[in-house]
């Protein structure tokens, strides 16, 4: 990072006559030099939010060692935002961009949130206005900082949770034997909630499965359910259930994989952990190259028993809350067959499709993924 602003090395100067006669001189030449230098300053400032993400999970995972195990308090993004002063930008109270190179296409605009959310949509008048974020396997609270960014500046309350031994949730990911284990952080949270308090659960990938058991146990406080390129699962069904149905159809996930035996190699695997080198193919094909990195650091192995585990779901508890599903179209992780076939197993009130979205669209497609839910959140009661 130090190395980002380094000077330029000395050059020898030419005479001003000569570096005057290469100028352009038309009408126009003072205005593309304007733009080179926005469009330079840009580039610069888009760096630095993106240094400064990293380096907020870099301490965290030092602060984590340093604390001897303790867990630290942590209730909404992992990142580290940029004020408007840091930069020197003068688009006072405008949202950082993402670092992407790839062109923006009209699925992911880069815009505002007040013109993601109607002018006349009344905050106090939703069901409820707080998005809870629940990570996937091997992610962290840390993987929703844009979409916690944007909720925010749009009004909406925004929480993100470390499931256990997740993220900075220091809990050893090997000691981890049931989904009630795993899951406990968001339950903890969602049993806090004052009475008649709703929220807005927000899965992704494995994170549908743990959203799918707090459905089951606090019905009354989930106004809606959404799964982002999320295991959405039926009654009695694992997540390993789930993925056995695309055996043979994914040929990144089976070497992707690789099986921690904590317990000796006599006994079942205590957790999988992800291979780091195919990590950009697998999970991020779409994604800017510092979201990449970001994760790179900053994913924990998956704890096996959990994913082990089969649901028990009603259709009076579980069956009672109103359910969305967010299909990524270009998922390596969760192939849109497989995404389509929980989605007939199980239908739910409406299907939303994020083009050009990899399995990861808070980091591909942050604005369309924004979008949708603030869509979600207007949908009324039937």
């Amino acid at each position: 990072m130090g190395n980002l602003f380094t000077a330029p090395k000395a050059v020898k100067k030419r005479p001003v006559t000569k570096r005057l006669q290469n100028q352009q001189t038309g009408p126009n030449s003072s205005n593309r030099w304007a733009r080179f230098r926005s469009s330079r300053k840009d580039k610069l400032d888009d760096a630095l939010l993106q240094e400064q993400a990293l380096a907020a999970a870099i301490l965290f995972r030092q602060q984590q060692q340093q604390n001897g195990g303790v867990s630290l308090p942590f209730d909404k993004s992992a990142s580290v935002r940029c004020p408007n002063s840091c930069s020197g930008s003068k688009n006072v109270g405008q949202i950082p961009r993402s670092s992407s190179s790839r062109a923006r296409s009209l699925t992911d605009p880069l815009l505002q949130p007040h013109q993601l959310v109607n002018q006349d949509l009344k905050l106090d008048k939703l069901e409820t206005n707080h998005f809870v974020l629940v990570h996937g396997g091997g992610f962290g609270a840390w993987c929703w900082y844009k979409t916690i960014a944007l909720l925010e500046e749009g009004g909406f309350k925004a929480t993100a949770v470390d499931l256990t031994g997740s993220g900075i949730h220091s809990f050893d990911t090997n000691s981890i034997t049931s989904l009630s284990q795993y899951v406990k952080p968001l339950t903890d949270f969602l049993e806090k909630l004052s009475e008649g308090e709703k929220v807005i659960l927000v899965g992704h990938d494995f994170g549908g499965a743990c959203v799918s058991y707090a459905m089951e146990l606090f019905p009354f406080k989930i106004a809606k359910a959404v799964f982002v390129a999320a295991a959405m699962l039926t009654n009695g069904q694992s997540t390993l259930n789930m993925f056995a149905q695309q055996a043979g159809s994914n040929d990144l996930m089976r070497p992707a994989q690789i099986f921690l035996y904590a317990n000796g190699n006599d006994h079942p695997p205590t957790a999988i952990d992800l291979d780091k080198p195919l990590l950009r193919d697998l999970l991020f094909n779409q994604s800017p190259s510092k979201d990449v990195a970001l994760a790179s650091v900053s994913m924990r192995p998956i704890p096996f028993a959990p994913v082990l585990e089969k649901l028990s779901l009603s259709d009076m508890k579980y069956g009672s809350v109103r359910r969305f599903y967010v299909e990524t179209l270009e998922d390596n992780a969760i192939p849109a067959v497989l995404q389509e076939s929980m989605i007939n197993s199980s239908p739910p009130e409406k299907v939303f499709h994020l083009k050009g979205a990899d399995h990861s669209p808070f980091f591909s497609k942050p604005q369309a993924l924004h979008k949708l839910l603030v869509e979600i959140s207007k949908i009324p009661s039937p």
